[in-house]
């Protein structure tokens, strides 16, 4: 039996540990029939070493998503890989060490560009970088967390996050007439590198430990991997603008 993506041609950003979202993404898209290229930055030798632990070999390209040269180079160096694209991941998230960690109040406006650029302006240069490569539509499937409640220590990526679910909103209203739909997974917190570099991580896990109806898993980035996979595929053939949680459950839980 085939798989979802049989035949979908996939690039996929942010594989940096094994233990991310984004190389069980690859992982899923791979055993389910997809080609998969990525990109790293600042280490590609790094996202090389971990893509070796995937099903099957992906060519890993540098990609530096606030670089206008890097990003004009992905048209032709995808094309010449894949031919072009069916789906693109974008998993990338960055805040200086002064906008996290209870600092909200007096992190200087140079951290908080830096946080909204890499974090949330990234989709949409991503999204344009690779839209030449979606000739006959696609599917673009960005990760959040979850930017309707005010989280402890997570500070300046909260508003970034904010903008990019409002980003990926736009882009769905300005590329459905090409038939590119853009969707969100607001995912639970996790053991990812992303998540280690936010002092106190501790106090905003927690609460997934109290509040949860479902039992969180923090070293299991699977199941966000596998929503990522599902809005890839043509099981949603028209839905777009949409945030889907892969959370516990936590985000309907009232006081």
């Amino acid at each position: 039996m085939s798989g979802i993506l049989e035949g979908k041609r996939v690039l996929i950003t942010g594989v940096l540990m094994e233990s991310s979202i984004a190389f069980h993404t690859a992982k899923v898209a791979q055993e389910q029939g997809a080609e998969v290229i990525l990109t790293a930055f600042p280490r590609p030798t790094l996202t090389e070493r971990i893509a070796k632990k995937l099903p099957k070999p992906a060519k890993v390209i540098e990609l530096d998503v606030t670089n206008d040269e890097h990003l004009a180079r992905v048209e032709d160096t995808v094309r010449e890989e894949l031919g072009g694209l069916d789906g693109v991941v974008h998993s990338i998230g960055f805040a200086p060490q002064d906008a996290l960690g209870g600092n909200f109040l007096n992190t200087p406006f140079e951290s908080v560009a830096t946080a909204m650029h890499v974090s949330a302006f990234s989709l949409k240069s991503l999204t344009m970088a690779c839209l030449p490569l979606m000739q006959n539509g696609g599917s673009v499937v960005g990760l959040t967390f979850d930017a309707q409640f005010a989280w402890p220590q997570y500070d300046w990526m909260g508003p970034a996050k904010a903008a990019l679910e409002a980003t990926s909103r736009y882009l769905a209203r300005d590329l459905g007439k090409q038939n590119v739909r853009c969707n969100l997974i607001s995912a639970g917190p996790l053991g990812s590198m992303a998540a280690k570099s936010i002092p106190g991580f501790s106090d905003l896990a927690k609460v997934w430990d109290e509040r949860s109806p479902l039992e969180w898993d923090m070293t299991d980035p699977e199941p966000a991997g596998r929503g990522v996979v599902a809005l890839l595929s043509d099981f949603f053939p028209k839905t777009t603008g949409e945030i889907v949680h892969v959370d516990g459950g936590v985000h309907i839980m009232g006081a």
